[in-house]
């Protein structure tokens, strides 16, 4: 008898690893660094923000929903007046288009003008040539959307506003026993061994067996990988897929009665997606990182207020660019001090959209809550619904040191 239960990041975390392996005044002194006075700085210098973030490109409109999340958490951490200790937020939106080197000539502009706060990209490559320019230029550096886990603890001046990938396995980890058998369903591609590889690391470690069964990238017949899960015995199947025969493959494992004799557990990307598993959407646990009716509390409430208010929708990656704009709001309040940003973001715990964050001290893990969803009929379309919140503690990735 399979378990009902449901994830959010298994569309979200085959998106998101599929980009990380996946979802952007009076001039300071040039090249960052903690120069400026600790703590304040003239009330009519503005306080110079790079944004870089995907407007255009595969990913842009995973950036503009990123964008409209910042845009809103900006109004509501500064009470609408968008000024911090008197000090205007000078935010400057630079499109990378998805292309690393565009987004490091961006970064270094920026810096070049003074700018001491970057934030921004849904793109993990890219995010990792950011962080390699905050720590040569120390500026403060804020990751989007982008998973990828190896900006976790990559340098002091480097932190994210969303989730990473290890949080998504471990919410995964959530739907089965722990020394349960997990198949991880992948495509045989550098995408899918990197979710293999963060399964065996997270579940693994916690004394499940793993089993993968990785797929040829062009195969378009997958009754014969379908018997293999069966014959398999799994207690969970990991489907971490991407790209044209998605379709086909949920086709597949339905067919074959897969989703009737285990849990299969893949990850709920954004709304686009919703309608993308067909007759097999009340049949798969989704892992979650987060959808607009997932949490009722006040700071959601006033996010999606706002985003509405400017003529967007809400959306996946809208908690990534409000919960950026906090922690910017947060590090500029400590003035042009660079190293007191950081230090003032360090162990930080705050309200965001999703309840409950904390910064990690010690590698700048972002420790937040994490769902299970399933998709319920809305009239001739699929909408989420809220199975379970998996606590930040339970989400968390193991501790990296620097």
């Amino acid at each position: 008898m399979r378990t009902t239960k449901s994830l959010l990041a298994g569309a979200a975390l085959a998106l998101s690893l599929a980009v990380a392996a996946c979802a952007p005044g009076t001039p300071a002194a040039p090249g960052g660094g903690s120069g400026g006075t600790s703590g304040g700085g003239d009330s009519a210098t503005p306080i110079k923000v790079g944004i870089i973030y995907s407007e255009t490109g595969a990913l842009g409109e995973y950036g503009k929903t990123y964008r409209k999340g910042l845009e809103a958490g900006l109004k509501h951490a500064t009470d609408g007046t968008n000024k911090v200790n008197g000090r205007e937020l000078q935010v400057t939106f630079l499109d990378d288009g998805g292309d690393a080197d565009k987004a490091v000539t961006h970064a270094k502009d920026q810096i070049g003008q003074g700018t001491k706060i970057i934030g921004g990209t849904v793109v993990s490559g890219i995010a990792l040539k950011l962080a390699e320019q905050a720590q040569q230029n120390k500026v403060l550096y804020i990751s989007g959307p982008a998973a990828t886990d190896a900006i976790q603890g990559v340098n002091k001046y480097t932190f994210r506003s969303g989730r990473q990938s290890l949080q998504d396995v471990a919410t995964a980890g959530t739907f089965t026993k722990p020394d349960g058998k997990v198949v991880v369903f992948a495509q045989d591609t550098a995408f899918g061994q990197g979710n293999v590889k963060a399964v065996e690391g997270v579940l693994g470690a916690q004394g499940a067996q793993i089993q993968p069964i990785l797929v040829p990238e062009d195969a378009t017949e997958f009754t014969p990988f379908a018997r293999q899960i069966i014959d398999a015995k799994p207690d969970m199947v990991f489907v971490a897929w991407a790209g044209a025969t998605s379709g086909a493959m949920w086709q597949g494992l339905s067919q074959q009665g897969v989703l009737d004799q285990t849990t299969v557990v893949t990850g709920l990307g954004d709304r686009s997606t919703f309608g993308a598993y067909g007759a097999a959407s009340d049949k798969i646990d989704f892992l979650n990182h987060y959808f607009p009716s997932c949490c009722d509390n006040p700071v959601n409430k006033a996010m999606i207020e706002e985003i509405e208010k400017a003529g967007g929708t809400p959306d996946l990656f809208s908690p990534d660019g409000f919960v950026a704009a906090q922690m910017i709001v947060h590090a500029a309040e400590q003035g042009d001090d660079v190293e007191a940003m950081v230090s003032a973001l360090e162990g930080w715990s705050f309200e965001g959209p999703k309840g409950s964050y904390s910064i990690r001290k010690s590698d700048h893990a972002l420790l937040q809550p994490m769902f299970q969803a399933k998709l319920v009929k809305d009239g001739d379309s699929w909408k989420p619904e809220l199975v379970k919140t998996v606590s930040a503690e339970d989400a968390a990735p193991p501790e990296k040191k620097q």
